[in-house]
């Protein structure tokens, strides 16, 4: 076995011992090149395949961080409710309603979903907590001509099961954007993002079985807590 692969190995072991726990710092380049008796080369080439493996994030001026290699994952075409994934994967997860208010539709907003400049919308931004930190920050506009009416007890649960189960709303498809984009002010007060620059972003138009979109969410998630999962099948075009 190559000299890095064994320090690869004896690395991922300690971290999944959790001898350098996630956020952590592994030791610097020289300090391994002193306990592991090796060249620097090999240490690199045994923190490129901690890397690639998803164990460390290295970042400039501060060295190899530790990630939290307990994610979760969002399936990309499913159209499934956070409180759902919560109880399927068994997520330990608390929800905080940061914001539940009536507005309008505004231009911006309009040039988004089509909904007419001026109508009444719920603006519901909760906050998802995963072992005591906000990794997930969701922001729904919910036209208020389909719901009617909407308490922070039931924006706490799942609205979808409000939705479904008590407005009798057949919820049927979502057009879904993901991109990664640098943080805003928002994100950065609100998130605990150890220092990260940049976060997930997914928009969702989501619409009743009869075509109308009823909703446009925006859900930011931290980079090193979740993955985004799909079964892709090949088909020539």
């Amino acid at each position: 076995m190559n000299k890095f692969n064994e320090i690869f190995l004896d690395l991922e072991q300690k971290i999944l011992a959790k001898e350098y726990p996630p956020h952590s710092l592994l030791p610097s380049e020289n300090q391994l090149i002193k306990i592991y008796g090796v060249s620097r080369e090999t240490i690199r080439k045994a923190l490129n395949l901690l890397t690639t493996e998803g164990y460390i994030q290295k970042k400039q001026g501060k060295g190899s961080i530790v990630l939290d290699r307990n994610r979760f994952d969002f399936p990309i075409s499913g159209l499934t409710s956070y409180k759902e994934l919560q109880e399927t994967q068994r997520i330990p997860s608390e929800t905080i309603v940061h914001t539940l208010e009536e507005t309008e539709v505004t231009k911006a907003l309009n040039e988004i979903t089509g909904w007419e400049i001026g109508a009444p919308v719920w603006h519901l931004i909760r906050e998802r907590k995963i072992d005591g930190e906000v990794v997930i920050l969701d922001t729904d506009y919910l036209l208020k001509e389909i719901v009617p009416h909407l308490t922070p007890v039931q924006a706490q649960g799942s609205i979808y099961e409000y939705f479904e189960n008590e407005l009798s709303l057949t919820i049927a498809y979502a057009q879904k954007e993901i991109t990664v984009e640098e943080v805003t002010d928002i994100m950065k007060t609100t998130m605990d993002l150890h220092d990260d620059t940049y976060a997930v972003v997914v928009r969702s138009l989501v619409h009743l079985e009869d075509t109308r979109c009823f909703e446009y969410s925006e859900s930011v998630h931290r980079l090193d807590k979740f993955r985004f999962v799909e079964f892709a099948r090949r088909r020539k075009v």
